[in-house]
């Protein structure tokens, strides 16, 4: 648990199991409020962006006064991490649907995993399930491997970790340092990102056990402790 006072603000879109992130977060030591009230977003330290579903309808519900209470957020120390369409909507576009434009706190674009890949040589293809749903291996980037590579909001989150999964689209391709950790389903997509206080990830820590856990506790501790970006 945080050793310091936890106040986390779980910022309501519109979409998203709301009630599982809330009580996670309760779990590691948080005192949560859920709102949609720009004023209080604007004033939040520690901001979380849920979301399940399709790309466009929250983007849509952030248009205007929410996003600019997020900007205003951010640009007076504010932290906010994205979870599942919740991440997506920090990237600059998602083709789902047609092209939407995102939020542009995160360099690259969402786009939808492949449902046919290549096995290599004169193998032909194998046919991949989609969405993808349910637990796989986090891999590379900045997972738990020393404290000099190791991202905090990855502390002690080995290579190899299992969290859970529900999505058809992700960020891929990125450039290099916004990727934190990776995944795989048929292709490598970025299954963590953030650069400075922005963060995000694809698979939903509230469902994702004692990893998905940790990453919660970290995260507080970034938002009410030391951390890059402050």
């Amino acid at each position: 648990m945080t050793s310091k006072p936890s106040t986390a603000t779980i910022l309501d879109a519109g979409v998203g199991n709301l009630g599982n992130l809330e009580r996670a977060l309760r779990h590691v030591g948080a005192d949560v409020r859920v709102t949609d009230d720009p004023g209080i977003v604007a004033s939040s330290r520690c901001l979380l962006l849920p979301g399940v579903g399709a790309f466009r309808p929250p983007r849509e519900r952030l248009r205007g006064a929410l996003e600019e209470a997020l900007g205003a957020a951010l640009a007076q120390g504010a932290w906010l991490l994205g979870i599942c369409v919740g991440y997506q909507l920090l990237f600059d576009s998602s083709e789902e649907f047609g092209t939407t434009d995102g939020l542009g706190l995160l360099p690259g674009s969402v786009r939808r995993l492949e449902d046919r890949v290549p096995l290599g040589g004169d193998r032909g293809e194998t046919t991949v399930a989609l969405p993808h749903i349910g637990w796989n291996r986090l891999h590379g980037g900045q997972l738990d491997a020393g404290p000099a590579k190791t991202h905090p909001l990855l502390a002690g989150i080995a290579e190899g970790s299992y969290v859970y999964f529900v999505h058809s689209y992700a960020p891929r391709d990125l450039e290099p340092g916004v990727a934190l950790a990776e995944a795989t389903h048929g292709v490598a997509f970025a299954a963590v990102a953030g650069r400075g206080r922005v963060l995000g990830t694809q698979f939903h820590p509230e469902k994702s056990g004692r990893t998905g856990l940790l990453l919660l506790r970290n995260y507080l501790e970034l938002c009410h402790g030391a951390g890059p970006g402050d």
